[in-house]
C-alpha cells in the first residue's frame, strides 16, 4: 500500500483540518454539496439573461413542491435539490437509481444497458430536459424537472458515477485519502478531490467562458459524456489509485492516494466540473429556446 511521506507543519494543519471535515457524516453527493454548486454557477455565468429571467420565473413555484426541508430557490439549489430529497424514501426511492448508470471498465461501453425503464442518470437527463422545455405544463413539475436535470447532468462527469470495476462505483474500495484513512474511492472523488481540485486550479472556475473555451470543453450528449466518465474511469481513476492496469487481474479491497496520485488527479475532477458547468449551461439555453420541443435520442 502507497504511503504519504513527510508534510510540512502547514501541510500537517491542513490535513487536520482535512481529518475533521471528513469524519463530519454528511449525505453521500456525487460531486459533493459543494461541487455540485459549483457547477451551477459555472452555468449561471454561462446562460443568456433571458434564460436566467425564465429559471427565476419557475422558481416562484418552488412551495407547490412540497419539500420544506429542501429548498428550491436558486439554480445552486436545484443542482443539490435532488440528493436532499433522498433522506425521504417512501416519497422520491423511486429516484435513487436515477444518479448513475455504471459500465464495467473493462468491457466495452454500452450506452443503453442497465437502464430498464429509463431508470439511469443518462435517460433521465434527456427526459428530465424534454420535461422542463414542455412549456404546456405547470410550472412547478418543470422546476422539478430543472433540478433533476441540473444534478444528473453534474452526477454523470463524475467519473465513477459511469465506470466500476465491480464495486459499486469504488464504494467498495477502502480508501485512504493522504493521512485520512477509511475512506472509499468513490466519497474521495465525490468530495474531498473534488473540492481540492476546484480551489487548487489556474484562475476562477465560475466565470464566463470565452467561446473557444465553450468549444473544447461543452458539446456532446448525455451518452456522449457517460462514456468520457467510464473511459476516465478505466484509464485514470483506477490506474492512479492502484498503480496498475485494472483490466489486468484482480484490484486489492484497499489503497491509498498519495499527495503525488492526488496532484495527478486534481486537474482531471477540475475539467469535468467545467465541463458539467457548461454543459449544463447548453441544457438550460436548449430548453428554454423557443421552437419545437427537442427530440429524445434514439
Amino acid at each position: 500500500m502507497k504511503h504519504l511521506h513527510g508534510p510540512s507543519w502547514k501541510a500537517g494543519l491542513l490535513q487536520c483540518l482535512l481529518v475533521i471535515a471528513l469524519v463530519i457524516p454528511v449525505p453521500a453527493n456525487a460531486w459533493g454539496f459543494y461541487g455540485h454548486r459549483i457547477t451551477a454557477k459555472i452555468a449561471l455565468a454561462n446562460v443568456s439573461s433571458a434564460t436566467r429571467a425564465k429559471i427565476a420565473r419557475l422558481i416562484q413555484s418552488e412551495a407547490q413542491l412540497g419539500t420544506p426541508g429542501c429548498d428550491l430557490k436558486s439554480l445552486e439549489d436545484a443542482s443539490v435539490w435532488p440528493d436532499c430529497i433522498r433522506k425521504d424514501f417512501w416519497r422520491w426511492g423511486y429516484t435513487f437509481a436515477w444518479h448513475y448508470r455504471t459500465t464495467p471498465i473493462c468491457e466495452a461501453y454500452q450506452p443503453r444497458a442497465n437502464c430498464s425503464g429509463g431508470n439511469c442518470v443518462t435517460a433521465q437527463i434527456e427526459r428530465n430536459h424534454r420535461v422542463l422545455a414542455d412549456e404546456s405544463l405547470p410550472d412547478h413539475l418543470r422546476l422539478q424537472a430543472l433540478a433533476f436535470m441540473v444534478h444528473f447532468a453534474g452526477d454523470i462527469h463524475q467519473p465513477l458515477h459511469s465506470g466500476d470495476k465491480n464495486d459499486r462505483g469504488g464504494n467498495d474500495r477502502t480508501t485512504d485519502y493522504g493521512i485520512v484513512p477509511d475512506l472509499n474511492l468513490h466519497r474521495i472523488w465525490d468530495g474531498a478531490l473534488a473540492e481540492r481540485a476546484i480551489t487548487s486550479g489556474d484562475g476562477a472556475i465560475v466565470r464566463r467562458y470565452k467561446d473557444s473555451e465553450r468549444a473544447e470543453l461543452g458539446g456532446g450528449s448525455a451518452a456522449d459524456w457517460g462514456r468520457e466518465s467510464w473511459q476516465l474511469s478505466r484509464d485514470i481513476v483506477y490506474p492512479n489509485a492502484f498503480d496498475r492496469n485494472p483490466c489486468r487481474g484482480d484490484l486489492p479491497d484497499a489503497t491509498a492516494l498519495t499527495q503525488q496520485d492526488i496532484v495527478e488527479a486534481a486537474p482531471v475532477a477540475r475539467r469535468r466540473v467545467q465541463q458539467a458547468g457548461l454543459r449544463i449551461a447548453e441544457l438550460l439555453e436548449s430548453a428554454f429556446a423557443p421552437g419545437p420541443l427537442p427530440e429524445p435520442e434514439k
